[in-house]
């Protein structure tokens, strides 16, 4: 029995010694890009820095789970926003006679004006829902543009190392849309900042061929609402009374 040990052994350490078949290595995409976003024509290194910057609020996992976000809108609009659900409720300070309620994803609303709701024709109240989206995608934009810097028909262009208004040296990028939104004509500028990789500024075009921005604002004051980071501070306005919930009465979106 003893004769057989050793070609036993060799055959085992020929075994071990076989190569192996290299394992496929997974890349998993942390932020991809919205279905249409124009890849083609941005700039890697605009594309690297929009990811960048949905890491430093938080993550694109967290910003997916966030689920019902509320703010005032320079004081003229109330929001709350189910994100799982696209209902939106717009209420308004200065006439609580006038309540908008709409789905962003059915585009159906429910609306009260001058305390009545609308009962009909249906075309009345698709007209004001449709009002009400317009007024959801601009006030959104201004809260949370820096997450939807690779949307859909977006184009990402890298412009240059820049100083901001405040003197933060910032990576500038350009915003271009292309037939999408309520304004895509529009363009914008963002400012990065190097250091934080958060958006720090933007300048806002009401064309895309315009030299000269429209106006200017900064983004700061950012703070931590749920697990994401937010800015409010434009300036001369501000976007208040942020909230951001788990969950919320259902009956916000269906009754007055």
């Amino acid at each position: 029995m003893i004769k057989y040990l050793f070609p036993l052994t060799v055959i085992v350490l020929l075994v071990s010694c076989a190569p192996q078949e290299p394992k496929e290595t997974v890349v998993v995409e942390t932020n991809p890009a919205s279905e249409g976003f124009d890849t083609i024509n941005s700039d890697p290194e605009a594309i690297r820095i929009a990811d960048e910057v949905m890491k430093a609020m938080g993550g694109r996992k967290v910003w997916d789970d966030t689920k019902i976000i509320k703010w005032n809108f320079f004081g003229a609009r109330k929001l709350t926003w189910n994100k799982h659900s696209g209902d939106v409720r717009i209420d308004f300070p200065e006439n609580d006679s006038n309540i908008f309620i709409t789905n962003v994803f059915t585009h159906k609303g429910k609306i009260k004006v001058d305390g009545e709701e609308l009962m009909g024709p249906d075309s009345l109240v698709d007209h004001y829902a449709q009002m009400a989206e317009s007024m959801w995608i601009n006030d959104a934009y201004w809260l949370f543009m820096p997450f939807k810097l690779k949307d859909s028909k977006t184009t990402l262009k890298y412009l240059a190392i820049d100083t901001t208004e405040n003197g933060i040296y910032s990576h500038k990028m350009e915003l271009t849309f292309n037939a999408i939104g309520d304004t895509p004509e529009n363009k914008y500028w963002v400012y990065v900042d190097t250091s934080s990789m958060l958006v720090n500024q933007w300048a806002y075009f009401d064309k895309n061929l315009d030299s000269i921005p429209r106006f200017s604002t900064p983004w700061s004051d950012y703070q931590k609402y749920g697990d994401i980071l937010l800015s409010g501070n434009r300036g001369k306005n501000s976007l208040s009374e942020i909230e951001v919930l788990d969950s919320l009465e259902t009956a916000i979106f269906t009754i007055f």
